[in-house]
């Protein structure tokens, strides 16, 4: 079985600063690293992580599919060795006419804790005919198919043509930018849906459980709902029952906010663990505190090294 998360895939540029700049203001950063960045990326890299120490996810695969430039770029090369062999990368798309990959530069406030991303990305974005050709090669292989909520027109024709040629696959959506139309339209078709804070808020929602709620008449194939709330933690709605249930957010003694940048793509990587390689050996609640415990220590830490120690806790 495999799992394939679909989504773009960046070269982040993160420059840590005392405080964010003023317009035409001149600030020197304490800090800059560069690392492999992207949603989807990023739940995979965690999700390797946790998967290599489950017995239970022997012979399962994670695939990813992005756009990429050209194979034989610095950029393509990094990538791949920043993931593989623990993720596949063989039905990426590749733009062989352009070396730049998909970029974001990053600067992340000392002071207040929060970042500000700037993306700039100038690769063709995935067309229909490219994921249906993939989809039909990886075929009863993959069993769960997680979108990045981006492209909504198509990750809309996407979702739905594996709800007509392979309908025993799972899907999980990602809905995170308030400002993007369509990906209400993506929740809707859904197995399982995971909406951000800034989402919700940009939607006229003013807590997770309001969200949640107004959200579950929306979506009706979903059997469960997510909604991640900072330091308020997350919530999690099971349609079939109404139940709705809270996680707080994870402290630990001398907890501190060190970087925030990929919290909410390791909620999901979490909770995709817990929903696929634990299934029904733990309860809801359990696979919500598990996500936001694996999340906070994201928090807690620079990158996403040595994450599968929650499973030990």
């Amino acid at each position: 079985m495999s799992l394939v998360a679909v989504g773009a895939c960046y070269v982040d540029t993160i420059l840590t600063t005392p405080h964010y700049p003023g317009e035409d203001d001149k600030l020197r950063a304490s800090n800059i690293s560069r690392r492999r960045g992207g949603n989807c990326p990023n739940s995979l890299e965690v999700l390797k992580q946790l998967t290599e120490q489950s017995p239970s996810a022997a012979g399962v695969s994670l695939d990813l599919v992005a756009v990429l430039p050209s194979k034989s770029s610095i950029a393509s090369q990094q990538i791949r060795s920043a993931l593989e062999p623990q993720v596949r990368l063989d039905h990426c798309i590749y733009r062989e006419e352009f070396n730049e990959p998909a970029s974001s530069y990053i600067i992340k406030s000392e002071s207040s804790g929060s970042r500000t991303i700037v993306n700039y990305n100038e690769l063709p974005e995935m067309t229909v005919g490219e994921f249906t050709q993939l989809a039909n090669a990886l075929g009863s292989k993959a069993g769960w198919y997680h979108f990045e909520g981006r492209i909504p027109d198509v990750t809309l024709a996407c979702i739905r043509y594996l709800r007509e040629r392979h309908p025993s696959v799972r899907i999980s959506v990602e809905v995170e930018k308030p400002g993007r139309p369509g990906l209400q339209e993506l929740a809707a078709e859904a197995d399982a849906a995971f909406y951000s804070k800034s989402w919700a808020q940009g939607n006229g929602y003013a807590s997770a459980d309001e969200c949640l709620r107004k959200q579950s008449l929306l979506t009706r194939n979903a059997s469960l709902l997510f909604c991640t709330w900072g330091r308020d933690g997350a919530m999690a709605l099971e349609t079939s029952t109404g139940n709705l249930l809270h996680s707080p957010a994870y402290s630990a003694p001398g907890f501190q906010v060190v970087d925030p940048i990929g919290a909410g793509d390791t909620f999901i990587a979490a909770m995709l663990y817990a929903l696929i390689w634990q299934g029904d050996k733990w309860d809801v609640s359990r696979k919500l505190e598990f996500s936001n415990r694996v999340a906070g220590m994201k928090v807690g830490q620079e990158g996403f090294s040595d994450l599968a120690r929650a499973l030990q806790a």
